[in-house]
């Protein structure tokens, strides 16, 4: 039976932790995303998954004073944490919302601009999420997605220890309903659900030593561990000797550590 939230890589503070250092990591992407869409002064925008931060401080920015950004955050501890840093910031054009990004309760028309990041990889029901997104926004408006390939990931040379923690957490994907090669459907998503003029831009990074996201397959597995475990796909012990060999493997600088593909893609809302 799925979990009421399977959200993949789950709640604890360590991910929260993460999902906000990630914030600044990708920060380049996201502006040079919102740079395609013209994204400024007056606008609209909801974020969906929008987790402790997101790119609320990057769309506040943009919008400025006469503009207005929602970010809906299913968890209400991440909900909680990102109202709070937006009030530390004396960001009053931001609102947080705790919801489901599947019946956000929102105006439809009301938003210029829906996005999300790296969400639509760790859930279920992917284009039901895409649909409120094209609900959300204006007649002419843009949705963007912003999604990973977590198939894709490679280091070389090869590990098994690698290979095996994917296929751990693909084994508790595909039981949740949760695609983690989501990001070459993005588009298909997108005219799916309504929207024209879809573009696409793909993404591939490698992680020196040192980078911080170098570790990233760790970190996943660390906060999807309780779930691993619990479901029975994986038992602690083996968790332990997998991630101990990969932490040796990953700790040297010769080995080559790649990034998922990921995929931006954006689309607008017809007019009529």
């Amino acid at each position: 039976m799925r979990e009421p939230d399977a959200y993949l890589l789950g709640h604890r503070c360590a991910e929260q932790d993460r999902l906000e250092r990630q914030a600044s990591e990708l920060a380049p992407e996201s502006e040079a995303l919102f740079d395609r869409l013209g994204v400024g002064a007056g606008w609209r925008v909801v974020e969906i998954g929008c987790g402790p931060r997101g790119c609320l401080e990057l769309l506040s920015r943009r919008v400025g004073a006469a503009g207005r950004v929602v970010g809906v955050e299913l968890s209400p501890e991440q909900a909680g944490r990102a109202r709070s840093f937006a009030i530390e910031q004396g960001w009053t054009n931001v609102e947080v919302r705790a919801g489901d990004a599947r019946r956000t309760g929102l105006d439809a028309g009301g938003f210029d601009l829906a996005t999300e990041r790296l969400v639509l990889v760790n859930v279920p029901e992917p284009a039901a999420i895409v649909a409120e997104m094209v609900r959300l926004v204006r007649p002419g408006g843009w949705i963007a997605l912003h999604e990973a390939d977590s198939s894709t990931q490679r280091c070389d040379p090869p590990h098994a220890a690698f290979d095996r923690l994917l296929e751990l957490l693909d084994a508790y994907a595909r039981r949740n309903g949760i695609d983690r090669a989501i990001a070459m459907r993005a588009p298909r998503l997108l005219r799916d659900a309504g929207a024209i003029d879809v573009r696409v831009q793909p993404l591939v990074h490698a992680y020196e030593a040192g980078h911080p996201r170098r570790r990233l397959l760790l970190e996943f597995v660390e906060n999807a561990r309780a779930r691993l475990v619990e479901s029975e796909i994986a038992r602690a012990d083996e968790l332990d000797a997998l991630t101990a060999a990969l932490a040796r493997h990953l700790d040297d600088p010769a080995t080559l550590v790649t990034s998922s593909l990921f995929v931006q893609a954006w689309g607008r809302k017809p007019e009529r």
